[in-house]
């Protein structure tokens, strides 16, 4: 009898101690829960991918290989109306350092934004600190939406790069375009008269240290002279003045006109280049002078009626005059984009280079892309 009421009390305590436990462990769960839906709110996570397969000529040397291209991961956090966050991890591989071929991750983003209210004809004015921003690369590939093909035309040649350590100002003119126009056409910057963005920088880009003690200034200017007559067309003025970063800060400084014209259908633009020097300081003379540059980019794009496909074109002129000796570059590309998930879009194009001056006089590449976003 003794064992029997024994055996009884125990499974009524295990009994017991196993439904505590259970409801011990939901109401931790319930608790992990609401901690984690707090420390969420206000949190958004996207992504953007470029995966490829090229097959041609790089420098010379046959290529063939499929290949990560680039990948960013964003993180934004919102603390209330004026002031948000923003971290973009940048992901890519290591083709020339110690771990050639291993993948790396690096911060291309990380800053801190306060949004003001509106102040007479400035929209939406913000600061941004951190690193942050430039003014120009996402403005041209806000209408230029082709970056898994490759960079733009003066980050590609080592003008300027996207993003730095650094502060921002940026606002739109005189309110926004309707909703039909964002949503039809491009809903970046959607000033109704244009936008500007300027800033100081340490002027080697995110992917360099700081070099010299010199800063960079870079600003932009875009203007819609017609938003009622012609909505999608905008003037454009670039400019920087800083140093090349190396230890004998050269002069680097640029000046360019962009035009672009946008609808639903079709998007072309146009711009011309002038300056000195590079961004990282390179091919100065035996006296540090750097070189005298120039150029200009044709960009062409062509939306099917009532498809998913694109056709798009675009050309590059860069000329760089080095001791009194002319380096000239010609890229012409060429392609197609199938377009799907918002942004998505897989593309076949060819990228044809020609040099003169060099002992490897002309490269081709045949590739395959796509770029997924989420």
């Amino acid at each position: 009898m003794y064992k029997k009421g024994t055996l009884i009390l125990f499974i009524t305590m295990l009994c017991f101690t196993l439904t505590s436990s259970k409801i011990y462990s939901q109401e931790e769960t319930n608790s992990l829960t609401e901690t984690i839906q707090k420390l969420m709110n206000g949190i958004s996570i996207s992504g953007q991918w470029y995966l490829g397969y090229q097959s041609g000529r790089k420098g010379g040397v046959t290529d063939n290989e499929f290949l990560l291209k680039r990948g960013y991961i964003t993180f934004k956090k919102t603390f209330n109306k004026n002031l948000s966050a923003r971290f973009t991890q940048d992901v890519s591989v290591d083709r020339e350092g110690d771990g050639e071929g291993d993948i790396e991750i690096r911060l291309k983003y990380g800053f801190l934004k306060y949004e003001f209210e509106n102040i007479g004809l400035l929209t939406s004015p913000q600061i941004d600190f951190g690193l942050v921003s430039r003014p120009w690369i996402d403005f041209e590939q806000s209408i230029n939406p082709y970056r898994v093909q490759g960079s733009m035309f003066l980050e590609r040649y080592g003008i300027l790069s996207s993003a730095d350590y650094g502060i921002t100002f940026q606002s739109l003119f005189g309110g926004e375009l309707d909703d039909e126009y964002k949503k039809e056409v491009n809903k970046n910057f959607p000033g109704k008269y244009g936008s500007l963005s300027f800033g100081i920088y340490n002027g080697g880009g995110y992917h360099a240290i700081e070099k010299n003690e010199n800063k960079l200034l870079e600003g932009r200017l875009s203007i819609r002279p017609l938003p009622e007559l012609l909505t999608g067309f905008q003037l454009t003025y670039i400019g920087a003045l800083g140093k090349g970063n190396i230890e004998s800060s050269p002069n680097h400084n640029l000046h360019s006109l962009f035009t672009s014209f946008e609808t639903k259908l079709l998007t072309t633009t146009a711009s011309i280049y002038k300056g000195r020097g590079f961004e990282d300081g390179r091919n100065i003379d035996t006296d540090g002078i750097a070189p005298i540059n120039s150029g200009y980019s044709l960009f062409g794009n062509f939306n099917i009626p009532n498809l998913p496909f694109s056709l798009f074109a675009r050309y590059d002129y860069f000329n760089s005059e080095i001791s009194s000796r002319e380096v000239i570059s010609k890229r012409t590309i060429v392609g197609a984009a199938y377009n799907f998930l918002q942004g998505s879009k897989i593309i076949i194009d060819y990228d044809f280079i020609k040099k003169s001056n060099s002992l490897k006089p002309y490269d081709y590449i045949f590739e395959a892309a796509i770029e997924i976003r989420y």
